[in-house]
């Protein structure tokens, strides 16, 4: 086997050639390793395998498509969270607990400022200097719309100039981080450090591997943490913060949506966990702003430790999609053409007028009897004038949308019918999914639906879950709803081992050869090396979706380089969303990451003729880690994952 095949002299960044996969047997497809054992998984759980730093401080930061922020807690006194100050610049009618996720980058390409601030100064901007500005909103969901995630891939900022996703996220979480330090340092009146910080960063849970990746990568660009000392950084999943906190309650600090009063039978001093009783489940709606995740909880008493009975699922439902249909009704009345246009040459007034839908959006509400009125931006009327000759009164009266007036303030004026019907295909989406979630057997029985982030604060999803499920569960709001994820994702970092088993979202496992055999193996998989027949392609199951995993759970598996000599094995990792998978070559198999051993440094080892490697694969956390051992010297290998580089 020659060294390229072998992978053995690839250079740090090379991963195998990929055309290995394109024809797999005749190309000589070989991942450089055959399993030594049976394929066994073993359930170690041991609890202890992330070593306790001690940290002064937990900092979460709640990085979110629409607005973000962030809490924190030190560790002496763990029941006191407390919420990041005010910001400056709030709108008017919208808590600012939370500051917007929107940049700005000056025309050099720097950081200029972030949130309330990134708008102001850019709204302030003479129209023909904004064009050269870089400005960036709502960019989260890339990471979740991007298939094929990349250190590489894209933003667009509003001017149409593009950036690396990398260093907006980068400087988001430095901007983050330098505030956050501020402020501990102002409250203790010494200097706070970095390293006196753990901090946690939430992502969606529906979110794939590579995008939780790259959220590691920006936060090490941003100064958080260093891929030498990974545990000062954790990737907590949003729904799960928000379920640690909801089980904390105390009862009033919630509304029961079905009885609208206090809770009957509990004082309010009570938790909700007064009204959990050993293996009760429930349900976590995360509603945000790109986002819906659900998860599956059982409170396994006393400790009050959690178990995911289903995976989460979920998918782009968040209040963005009323963006959207707003955006769709402006294109009906005005044009597609014209909209485009606007929004590349104005961009400054298309931010304030979505500025202006949102708080509106706020109010509506399903009772709601008096019309919306949304201030439509000078420039947009006197840009339409000049793009189509007539007014904008004009063109509402010819656009046949009735329920969309124009006042005589300027103002467009949507009776509450029309502001409904822009909520409902994003709320049927969601009724939708949480309709198909309750028929699976692992959800029955469910005692509570918990509604958090951003989106539950609006009445007309309150309505429409309470109206579906209300008599199914208890639907419940935590008042501060907003807030929800990122005090739970403290309460997490304070207590990582609070969730104990969770669900493996997909099957993984690892491409590898195996000796052939006649009857067993298709021919085409044959591959005769050396006198030896091989199968290739096999995939070699880790873990199977949908899988009970224990935080800490290992699985474990020994193989041996087919050439004895290799001192870098790059094994392919793949994934698959059903169980029932053989060859890496099945329908529906997709390479998703790869695993680098690296045995530099152990060849003083006597050639054997089978080298052992044993790799173990922990799968019950957040983040997928591995390790190996080099059985021969019993040195640790080098091993990582790479899901972003493959």
């Amino acid at each position: 086997m020659s060294e390229k095949e072998a992978g053995s002299d690839a250079g740090p960044r090379e991963a195998a050639p990929s055309s290995t996969y394109s024809s797999p047997a005749r190309s000589l497809g070989d991942t450089g390793v055959t399993p030594l054992s049976p394929s066994h998984i073993v359930n170690e759980s041991d609890a202890n395998v992330s070593e306790q730093q001690s940290f002064l401080v937990v900092v979460a930061i709640d990085f979110g498509t629409t607005s973000s922020g962030y809490a924190y807690s030190f560790t002496k006194e763990p029941e006191c969270i407390h919420v990041m100050r005010r910001w400056e610049g709030g709108d008017p009618g919208v808590s600012n607990q939370k500051t917007p996720t929107t940049i700005l980058l000056t025309p050099e390409r720097k950081f200029h400022s972030f949130g309330y601030a990134a708008r102001d100064f850019y709204h302030d901007l003479d129209q023909n200097e904004a064009k050269h500005w870089l400005y960036l909103e709502k960019f989260k969901m890339k990471l979740h719309t991007t298939s094929n995630l990349t250190m590489e891939t894209d933003l667009t900022a509003a001017n149409g100039k593009k950036i690396k996703a990398l260093e907006i996220f980068a400087y988001a979480l430095q901007y983050f981080k330098e505030q956050a330090l501020k402020e501990l340092s102002d409250q203790s009146g010494s200097e706070f450090e970095n390293s006196d910080v753990r901090w946690v960063i939430t992502v969606p849970a529906i979110w794939k591997q590579p995008a939780k990746q790259f959220m590691r990568q920006a936060a090490y660009k941003a100064g958080m943490a260093t891929s030498e000392n990974p545990e000062q950084l954790i990737i907590a999943l949003e729904p799960e913060a928000a379920s640690i906190y909801c089980r904390k309650l105390r009862l009033h600090q919630m509304i029961d949506l079905s009885s609208k009063a206090a809770v009957n039978g509990y004082t309010s001093s009570d938790t909700v966990g007064a009204g959990f009783a050993q293996g009760d489940r429930y349900v976590v709606v995360d509603s945000g702003g790109g986002t819906v995740d659900l998860t599956v909880h059982q409170i396994r008493l006393p400790e009050g430790h959690l178990k995911e009975l289903y995976k989460s699922t979920g998918g782009p439902y968040g209040s963005l999609g009323v963006d959207y249909e707003f955006e769709k009704l402006l294109c009906k009345i005005f044009g597609e053409d014209f909209i485009e246009q606007f929004k590349i040459k104005r961009p400054a007034a298309w931010v304030d007028l979505m500025i202006a839908f949102e708080s509106r959006k706020r109010a509506a509400a399903p009772d709601r009897t008096n019309p919306l009125n949304i201030n439509l931006p000078f420039s947009f009327i006197d840009y339409y004038k000049k793009f189509r000759g007539h007014s904008v009164e004009h063109a509402l009266r010819k656009s046949n949308v009735d329920f969309v007036k124009w006042s005589s303030q300027g103002m467009l004026r949507m009776s509450p019918d029309a502001m409904n019907a822009l909520f409902k295909p994003t709320i049927d989406n969601i009724i939708d999914h949480l309709r198909d979630l309750f028929e699976k057997p692992e959800v029955s029985d469910v005692k509570f639906l918990f509604l958090v982030g951003g989106f539950a604060e609006a009445p007309l999803l309150q309505q429409a879950v309470q109206s579906a499920f209300g008599n199914k569960c208890r639907i419940i709001i935590p008042q501060d709803v907003g807030l929800t994820i990122l005090k739970g994702a403290v309460l997490f970092g304070l207590d990582p081992a609070v969730i104990k088993v969770r669900r493996s979202p997909l099957t993984y496992g690892v491409g590898v050869l195996n000796r052939y055999i006649e009857g067993k193996h298709p021919p085409e998989k044959l591959l005769v090396k050396d006198g030896t027949r091989w199968c290739t392609d096999v995939f070699d199951k880790f873990i199977s979706v949908d899988q009970s995993v224990a935080l800490g759970e290992t699985v474990k598996r020994s193989y041996t380089p087919a050439k004895p000599s290799q001192l870098l094995i790059l094994i392919n990792i793949y994934s698959a969303e059903k169980d029932d998978v053989n060859f890496i070559t099945d329908p529906g198999v997709k390479k998703c990451g790869t695993l680098r051993l690296d045995l530099t440094g152990t060849n003083d080892v006597p050639l054997v003729t089978r080298r052992e490697i044993l790799t173990l694969m922990q799968f019950g956390d957040t983040e997928i880690k591995a390790m190996a051992i080099d059985i021969p010297t019993s040195k640790s290998v080098k091993a990582g994952i790479d899901f972003l580089n493959y």
